[in-house]
């Protein structure tokens, strides 16, 4: 007889309210899996796109997607069941990951679920210092700025450049973040901090306080004033919100300095960028591992800090993601399960 969980599962594309909250077989661990029974979920901006059939995207590039479908990639928990051919993981252990990405574009990574099936090469044991629910508002969002900025973590080509995106040296260098109060957003200027530079954020005023106690060195309130009418020489941009508007950020780099879109869909600037000497490059984030435990000593020891916006039991996923659909989003929107 098939064990049973609950699970958020959809049987068609559309908004938050597709969403179910139903009955679903536990998974079974395949070989190099651990089990997680999942105690928080962290939601990020491909769930959303998933759950409407990324409509955002080309239709060559949107993923054949079989129903019913779980969101979601981001866990935390503790290890259920582990794969004869798995060392290093055992029951009980308290871990954390990015499930299965971009491998799991379609639906495969299944993360809003009381059970996860996790590669064990994508886990990491969780920081010590935080829990569960902080522990999943890390893996997509930290993992996206570091190998931005710190470790590309992997040489896969990135499919919207013929190139490698390659990190740029950050102390002493001046880093502007827009959309620093988001989740990528509020990480990247904590670790361009980390790493030396001097750190510029852009956000709404609401957010001032906070990121100054995140490290921000400067703010700017982009609702009174827009930052490309006020910043110059800039060595580095990431624009943790990208699309087609990043290449208003092009005047206010140096030449030789670099434009990081976190989305790069929609930038159309590329032949400015090459005229003033600039670097455009992105990257697609991967689950890593090794970086997620490489990480887990800067999140317990308060080094890096996870900022929660709000949290939702995991039945309430349609209410996590119409708070999303809000934005304005400060730090993580956290799914609790029981």
């Amino acid at each position: 007889m098939t064990k049973m969980m609950k699970a958020v599962r959809q049987h068609a594309f559309g908004g938050p309210e597709v969403m179910r909250y139903e009955d679903a077989p536990i998974p079974d661990p395949g070989p190099g899996e651990i089990r997680v029974r999942v105690h928080a979920v962290g939601i990020n901006p491909p769930d959303w796109y998933l759950r409407d059939g990324y409509r955002m995207l080309p239709p060559e590039w949107q993923p054949q997607i079989s129903f019913p479908v779980i969101l979601g990639t981001d866990i935390s928990g503790v290890v259920d069941a582990v794969s004869d051919d798995v060392t290093g993981f055992a029951p009980e252990d308290d871990v954390y990951a990015m499930v299965r990405f971009p491998s799991g574009l379609a639906g495969g990574s299944r993360a809003y679920a009381q059970y996860v099936t996790v590669p064990a090469s994508e886990a990491a044991p969780k920081p010590d210092g935080i829990d569960h629910v902080h522990a999943a508002g890390v893996p997509m969002s930290l993992l996206t700025a570091w190998q931005f900025l710190v470790d590309l973590g992997h040489d896969e080509p990135n499919p919207l450049q013929s190139y490698q995106h390659k990190p740029v040296e950050l102390s002493g260098k001046t880093v502007l973040v827009n959309g620093a109060a988001g989740g990528v957003g509020h990480f990247a200027v904590q670790v361009a901090k980390l790493k030396g530079a001097r750190v510029i954020a852009v956000a709404s005023g609401k957010h001032e306080a906070l990121l100054r106690d995140l490290g921000a060195d400067e703010f700017i309130d982009y609702t009174k004033t827009p930052p490309e009418d006020v910043v110059r020489d800039l060595d580095l941009v990431i624009d943790a919100l990208g699309g087609p508007t990043a290449g208003r950020f092009l005047p206010t780099i140096k030449r030789g300095g670099a434009l990081f879109p976190v989305f790069p869909l929609g930038f159309s600037s590329h032949e400015e960028a090459e005229k003033l000497g600039i670097t455009v490059s992105a990257t697609q984030v991967r689950s890593n591992g090794d970086q997620l435990a490489e990480l887990a000593g800067l999140l317990s020891d308060g080094t890096v800090r996870v900022v929660l916006d709000s949290t939702y039991p995991l039945a309430d996923a349609r209410k996590a993601h119409e708070r999303a659909a809000k934005g304005h989003i400060q730090g993580k929107i956290v799914l609790v399960v029981e």
